[in-house]
């Protein structure tokens, strides 16, 4: 039976993204043309989803002008799109490279808060749902004022239409997640540091949290992600960790929600575990070869799948 999959976006965006020669303060810059892009965790991995040729659905916030131009550009790309109307404008994000010495710089809106209507909509929308979706993904920030117990809401209502929940985020909606327990967090160190309540964590430090958050119910399986140096993925049983392959970063932007994508599209066919992180590594390295902020092509990445397979072996 084909599985299904939703992707929920609370904090969706329109990235646009240019560039420029030798970025100075106080002087007027000429910019190249820019890009525009649809942008959010969740929105990210139903796109990263669509390239591997896996369908999902998308459920997104969306408001005003930029709001509009979010749903064309994802229905430009045929994604299968549920927009959520809320009265604040969608947030647009701006990332500009610098052609000199090939930096980056990111610049990220908040979003505006929901309203309690907004969120008790939210939450209606997925009650009404006859049957939730085999996996669901939470991926991306919250607005800013994000209510607490409204996450808690939106995670057990996943939970209770037997669905297995995956979440990838950081801050208050990350330690949520594990206190309700999911199927699958994706940390990246400092936010498991965060869960552990330290600053920061050693080697040693990143085994021991991670186990004792599965061996608390927390969730079935964490992955660690380590940037350039790749991931490790844990559950009850296992410990699998495999470096990243060498490729030019061009752009950071969409990397981790495109190694969830990755994860995801082997999970839904029953792969095991280390085929699981290994797409998953291969789709994020895929994402940071492309400038601005498209993501990965499926050529890329199953280059990078079989060279990690090699070298993993």
């Amino acid at each position: 039976m084909k599985k299904s999959i939703l992707t929920i976006t609370l904090n969706p965006s329109v990235d646009k993204s240019s560039s420029v020669q030798n970025i100075v303060s106080e002087k007027k810059m000429r910019c190249n043309s820019p890009k525009y892009e649809a942008g959010g965790g969740g929105i990210n991995v139903s796109r990263g989803l669509k390239r591997l040729g896996i369908s999902s659905d998308a459920f997104f916030t969306s408001g005003g002008r930029t709001g509009k131009l979010l749903e064309d550009l994802l229905q430009g790309e045929q994604l299968n799109v549920l927009p959520f109307y809320v009265v604040a404008e969608t947030r647009e994000n701006f990332t500009v490279s610098d052609i000199s010495d090939k930096k980056q710089y990111r610049f990220v809106f908040p979003g505006d808060p929901l309203t309690e209507g907004e969120q008790k909509e939210i939450l209606n929308s997925i009650e009404v749902m006859d049957q939730l979706p085999d996996f669901v993904v939470i991926s991306g920030s919250l607005p800013i004022g994000g209510d607490q117990k409204f996450m808690k809401q939106l995670i057990n209502r996943c939970k209770t239409k037997g669905s297995k929940l995956i979440v990838d985020s950081s801050g208050e909606v990350l330690k949520i997640a594990a206190e309700e327990g999911v199927f699958l967090l994706k940390p990246n160190i400092g936010e498991l540091a965060s869960l552990a309540g330290k600053e920061k964590l050693e080697e040693i430090d990143i085994d021991k949290t991670a186990r004792l958050i599965i061996s608390q119910g927390k969730a079935e399986v964490v992955v660690v992600s380590l940037g350039s140096q790749g991931a490790v993925l844990f559950s009850a049983t296992e410990k699998i960790q495999i470096v990243a392959p060498d490729v030019e970063v061009k752009s950071t932007v969409g990397a981790g929600d495109s190694m969830v994508a990755g994860m995801i599209s082997v999970l839904i066919q029953g792969g095991n575990y280390k085929e699981v992180l290994s797409m998953g590594i291969a789709c994020g390295s895929a994402t940071t070869m492309v400038e601005g902020t498209g993501l990965f092509t499926k050529k890329n990445a199953e280059r990078l799948l079989m060279e990690i397979k090699h070298y993993s072996e």
